[in-house]
């Protein structure tokens, strides 16, 4: 691998504003001194909306990565759908629309897998069109995990000052007490301390673990969990050499995690983590799936369909994205 990896980057939905942020953030110079950027996407509607939105890039189609300029002032882009511009509707997703946006995720990860490009970085989809046109999946993470054949993996949102990686992901909050386990605690944990080490270069990892009920349980006057099953996962962990404290009433920790106690706060649950994660980090927080056997990281936000379209849409997650995965290249390349 060279100093500067090739860093695919997906789409998205193509009517939400993955196409409109991917322009924005290829137009800045800090994405070429850090990797080689490719777009996965549609040449014909990134074209037609650059010379909307008076975007001044010259998209260039290429077959594979290797015929890439990586050029700033250029964008190159593989297509891989030929979607109709006349059909297409901003914030209406359709059939074709849905395929497509999975079609990029599957062929970026297959690119990965193979070695060709060292990450991956992706754009918003709209999950329930996903599953309309056919891939049932909760998300990127889980046609993630099922493609590159992976059973444990950690969703972790990831900034500057803070880090919270996910237990439980996308379930009803009703579903989440029964769905905590030890060994998925335990998980959580050692995928999340050796990912700090293999891709984020953190030498000696601390982690602390969020209890779930108020107060800590209060001793089981609010719950048990803290008790049956949070603290036997951390001691599990403890004795594996990792170390992680907890657990901790969630009202209190989160401050101490910005000051820069801990690398990473373990959550119980999807809100418990990125409330405060995107308090602090709205802008510019990145999404990142620990434990894949390659690299993928992406924005914090979703596809933003009321102002699709609009060239209102804030690309600065994107850029903290691309950096990152390039970042993480580099690590898991050996520095």
């Amino acid at each position: 691998m060279t100093n500067r990896p090739i860093i695919g980057i997906t789409m998205g939905d193509p009517v939400g504003i993955g196409p409109e942020i991917i322009l924005k953030t290829l137009c800045e110079k800090i994405i070429y001194k850090t990797c080689k950027p490719i777009v996965l996407g549609d040449i014909g509607l990134l074209s037609a909306l650059s010379r909307s939105l008076k975007i001044d890039l010259d998209i260039l189609g290429v077959k594979n990565p290797k015929e890439g300029h990586y050029q700033l002032g250029t964008l190159d882009v593989i297509s891989l759908s030929d979607l109709d511009l006349d059909l297409l509707k901003v914030a209406r997703p359709s059939r074709a629309t849905s395929r497509a946006m999975v079609q990029y995720i599957t062929e970026g990860i297959d690119w990965t897998l193979k070695g060709i490009i060292q990450g991956l970085t992706t754009c918003p989809i709209n999950k329930m069109a996903m599953n309309k046109a056919g891939f049932a999946f909760e998300g990127h993470t889980q046609l993630l995990a099922e493609r590159t054949k992976t059973s444990d993996y950690v969703m972790m949102l990831a900034g500057d000052k803070l880090r919270v990686a996910l237990v439980t992901i996308h379930i009803a909050l009703s579903d989440v007490s029964r769905k905590l386990t030890i060994d998925k605690i335990f998980q959580t944990i050692k995928v999340t301390q050796s990912a700090l080490k293999d891709s984020f270069g953190i030498s000696k990892p601390r982690l602390v673990v969020a209890a779930l009920n108020p107060h800590g349980g209060e001793e089981g006057l609010f719950g048990r969990e803290e008790t049956t099953t949070i603290l036997p996962a951390i001691e599990q962990a403890s004795r594996d050499g990792i170390d992680v404290a907890g657990p901790y009433p969630a009202d209190a920790l989160f401050y101490q995690a910005l000051k820069g106690k801990w690398d990473v706060v373990i959550c119980m649950y999807h809100d418990q983590g990125l409330i405060p994660f995107k308090m602090v980090h709205f802008a510019d927080g990145v999404n990142t799936t620990l434990g894949l056997p390659i690299v993928r990281t992406s924005v914090d936000h979703g596809t933003a369909y009321d102002i699709a379209g609009t060239g209102r849409a804030d690309p600065q997650s994107l850029i903290a994205a691309i950096t990152m995965a390039a970042h993480q290249a580099k690590e898991r390349a050996g520095g």
